[in-house]
């Protein structure tokens, strides 16, 4: 079992004054949170509130105008975006990322190779054929397998990922994140597309994975159900400020939530921010 040491309500990340910009338009304005370590965390708002844009700044696909991101006190904001996953820190996506001519057991290993890819002494040993190196690709393989394990695709391996079911590749691309055993998992609409069995079994799958794997997730998703009912703390964005944080209870009654998001009938629109 992937198992990790829990010190729960130990700050994980801070999120500490990010601003991004791009050009005269403002995506995130100042914003500043904390991911207490073995906490799930909700982070939603309407569309363009700047979730996604916060992820993307985080594993260094935007750049922060101002501000920093400390995962375990490392600022994320000036680490290299190949050294990110080394320190504990892995995403999903919005849409899906899988090579449709690779096996189901191949796209989860790339997540595993990420974290190896950090030494190039790796694949200079790996060229010469450094017996070292095969004990490494069969400790992948027991990873990747039993990653795909945890997420309920046991024996799933062999099969090209060209043709999967939905849900079934969206739970590959979680067993492709967990595989490198992250400390801090970033869930980027993980619900999207989901029907409501799929959508049940999510919350639990996301639940065991902070309990049983003691991994820290932080998710953004329009489903206001999910979020509020596997979620420990809700951060609350419009307008690429924080206009609330707190309990789910907390957040289901405050005035400018209700004003800004959940007022709105489009809880399942897809963020493009």
């Amino acid at each position: 079992m992937l198992m990790q040491e829990l010190a729960r309500g130990q700050p994980l990340l801070s999120v500490q004054g990010v601003s991004v910009r791009f050009g005269g338009l403002v995506a995130l304005d100042g914003l500043s949170f904390d991911v207490p370590e073995g906490c799930i965390v909700g982070l939603i708002g309407p569309n363009g509130a700047g979730k996604t844009t916060l992820f993307n700044v985080m594993t260094r696909i935007y750049q922060a105008s101002a501000g920093a991101v400390l995962l375990n006190g490392r600022n994320l904001l000036e680490t290299r975006a190949d050294e990110i996953i080394g320190l504990g820190m892995a995403r999903t996506f919005q849409s899906l990322a899988l090579s449709p001519r690779m096996t189901v057991l191949e796209n989860v290993l790339i997540g595993y190779h990420s974290r190896l890819a950090r030494n190039p002494l790796y694949f200079a040993l790996a060229g010469i054929g450094w017996p070292a190196v095969g004990r490494l690709e069969q400790e992948a393989v027991s990873r990747a397998e039993e990653a795909l394990e945890f997420v309920g695709l046991t024996g799933l391996g062999p099969r090209l990922a060209t043709g999967l079911p939905f849900g079934t590749m969206k739970a590959v691309e979680l067993a492709r994140a967990l595989v490198s055993r992250p400390k801090l998992l970033l869930l980027d609409e993980p619900a999207g597309g989901l029907n409501h069995t799929e959508l049940n079994s999510l919350g639990r799958l996301i639940r065991r994975i902070n309990t049983d794997l003691g991994v820290t997730p932080l998710v953004v998703e329009h489903h206001m159900n999910l979020v509020m009912s596997i979620a420990e703390r809700v951060v609350v964005l419009d307008f690429g400020r924080k206009i609330a944080e707190g309990t789910p209870d907390e957040v289901r009654t405050d005035p400018l939530v209700i004003e800004a998001y959940l007022g709105s009938s489009d809880e399942e629109g897809t963020e493009d921010d």
